[in-house]
């Protein structure tokens, strides 16, 4: 299968756009599935239902509230472009952030469930050894929801790979810098004889978003072994 230059463009934009999504919401992620997996506190039902509320919006819906936040004359857009001259209207950054938003519900429930499957008398014991908390977050907590962490990277990234709604509402369709593999397979899909182009594109995403499923299941069990079950 031979792809044209502009479709070999459009996968290298959607793995970058990805990649960039899932790095730069990992650690919300994290800091998320953690308070929600170790604290109590007033509002935890609310909080735990804004973190999962993309899972269930319209994603045009999730597109035009970030399309207000982030826009030219949005609080959060005007603040970066004050005072950083960054915009991410109508650029590859952009369309990273509307991918981290949607994959964020996916990585806290996977994390979540492998930080409340970790045994706390572990930390505990650790904790009677001498081990301060971050010491025992580093040696006992961390590599225990390792595996946890890794699966909703992937899983993560497969949701980046797919997503469509909020990306083009948020920062549009632009060949060579918004334009990912979802856009661009609706874009062909307008063109009188884009079949092929369709074709070829589609066959790229289901390979790429089966072998991040692959990736993510096998994580899982990994993290599951030796616990008698599975985190996700």
């Amino acid at each position: 299968m031979l792809l044209s230059p502009d479709e070999w463009e459009v996968v290298r934009l959607s793995l970058k756009v990805s990649v960039a999504g899932v790095a730069v919401v990992l650690p919300a992620a994290f800091a998320l599935a953690w308070v929600l997996a170790r604290w109590r506190f007033p509002g935890k039902l609310l909080v735990d239902a804004i973190v999962h509320l993309p899972l269930v919006l319209p994603p045009v819906v999730t597109g035009w509230l970030l399309l207000l936040a982030f826009g030219a004359n949005g609080p959060v857009g005007r603040w970066l472009a004050d005072w950083f001259g960054v915009t991410v209207m109508f650029r590859w950054t952009g369309a990273a952030l509307a991918a981290a938003v949607m994959a964020l519900p996916l990585m806290v429930r996977a994390i979540r469930l492998s930080i409340e499957a970790v045994d706390r008398r572990l930390e505990g014991a650790a904790r009677t050894l001498g081990a301060g908390p971050w010491r025992s977050f580093a040696t006992v907590t961390l590599p225990l929801c390792l595996p946890g962490v890794l699966a909703a990277l992937v899983l993560g990234f497969a949701r980046s790979i797919g997503e469509f709604g909020a990306t083009i509402t948020f920062v549009s369709n632009i060949p060579g810098e918004t334009r990912t593999l979802p856009i661009a397979i609706y874009a062909a899909l307008q063109q009188p004889g884009g079949d092929v182009a369709v074709a070829r594109l589609s066959l790229i995403a289901v390979l790429l978003s089966l072998a991040a499923l692959v990736a993510s299941e096998w994580l899982a069990r990994r993290a599951g072994a030796g616990r008698g079950g599975h985190v996700l």
